[in-house]
């Protein structure tokens, strides 16, 4: 059994998607960033870091896990799916999940910090982080011409990034003239999985969302 902490933001999807694509079963801890229960002695016992997601495997002597991509790499390994065994098709895998950590999360992460949330708006801070969040669009673009997925089939890579991308009206980052990449967000809606991990935990409203910024992860 998997213990699941997290709560409704991309990072904390990238698991819920996960664990229903691995068919895993868990159990949901869904906790309350804008209360800082992230920062509660309990959890950084799991997270120094103090942030979400968070597991804890039970059948592998409670061990705890966090940061979304080495959860991700662990539920794979775990299972023998959504990662490819031989090293070429590993290595493709994890070179789009690490361009999701180290590029698509950030700056989308950043984008919204400065176009929703920040009390004082910095044009040229907003454009920095949406022009960044667009040109890696159309990296993704690019990539998806004549694929389905990232890579040869569905990996962690594209749950890593879907989260993110679904939601690039929020981070003020349009996806016009992104066919490829449009399609892919689409296509990846359609899955059964996806949209029941999207609803782990329940959608957070607005106001609910402002309320958290300053706690949500930007990775």
């Amino acid at each position: 059994m998997i213990h699941l902490y997290t709560a409704a933001t991309p990072n904390g999807h990238k698991v819920s998607i996960a664990l229903e694509e691995l068919a895993l079963p868990y159990t949901l801890h869904s906790l309350d960033l804008g209360a800082g229960e992230q920062k509660q002695p309990e959890f950084l016992k799991l997270n120094p870091n103090g942030r979400i997601p968070a597991i804890v495997d039970a059948d592998n002597d409670d061990f705890a896990v966090f940061e979304s991509g080495a959860i991700l790499i662990y539920l794979a390994e775990k299972t023998g799916k959504l990662l490819p065994r031989d090293v070429k098709g590993r290595s493709e895998v994890m070179q789009w999940l690490m361009f999701q950590m180290g590029g698509v999360g950030p700056m989308m992460g950043q984008a919204n910090v400065f176009y929703r949330y920040f009390p004082e708006k910095i044009p040229a801070a907003i454009q920095r982080y949406q022009n960044e969040a667009r040109r890696l669009c159309e990296v993704l673009n690019t990539r998806l011409q004549g694929r389905e997925y990232l890579c040869h089939e569905l990996s962690i890579a594209d749950i890593a990034t879907w989260p993110w991308i679904r939601t690039h009206d929020w981070s003020g980052v349009s996806l016009e003239g992104l066919e490829h990449l449009q399609a892919w967000v689409q296509r990846l809606a359609e899955r059964p999985a996806f949209a029941k991990g999207l609803e782990v935990p329940p959608q957070t409203r607005d106001e609910d969302r402002v309320k958290s910024a300053q706690n949500i992860v930007v990775k």
